[in-house]
Parts: C-alpha cells; sequence; structure tokens
C-alpha cells in the first residue's frame, strides 16, 4: 500500500478554494482569521486562486453567486 503525502501548502489551497465555491467571501475570511490562517504570502494564494479569471468574470460569479441566495 503506498501513501501519497501532499504539500501541506497545496492542501490549503485546495481548502480554501472549496471554502470559496461553497461559502460567501466574507464567511471564508472570518474562518481564515478566527484559524490563524493568514500567515504567507496572500498575493502569490491570490495568484492560484483567480490566475484564471478578469473582471468580467469575477464579476459574473458575484452575481451567480448573489442570485443564489
Amino acid at each position: 500500500m503506498t501513501i501519497k503525502v501532499i504539500n501541506e501548502q497545496q492542501n490549503l489551497q485546495e481548502v480554501m478554494q472549496v471554502l470559496f465555491t461553497h461559502l460567501e467571501p466574507s464567511k471564508v475570511m472570518k474562518f481564515w482569521a478566527a484559524c490563524k490562517l493568514g500567515e504567507g504570502d496572500y498575493l502569490q494564494l491570490k495568484e492560484k486562486l483567480f490566475s484564471q479569471d478578469n473582471v468580467d468574470s469575477l464579476y459574473e460569479k458575484i452575481q451567480a453567486y448573489q442570485n443564489i441566495e
């Protein structure tokens, strides 16, 4: 049996993406602050999370999210 060990940073990024997909950003940020996950390079994380987005795509995501509620 082999075990795949993943990088802690990669795991954190994947978890944050799941949270951003299912929760509103303010709740994710409150959770992040409560867990003291603010360490590290925010700009690097932001680039990885939103590298495929532009203003228009982010606007569409925001509109879609707001229409769910």
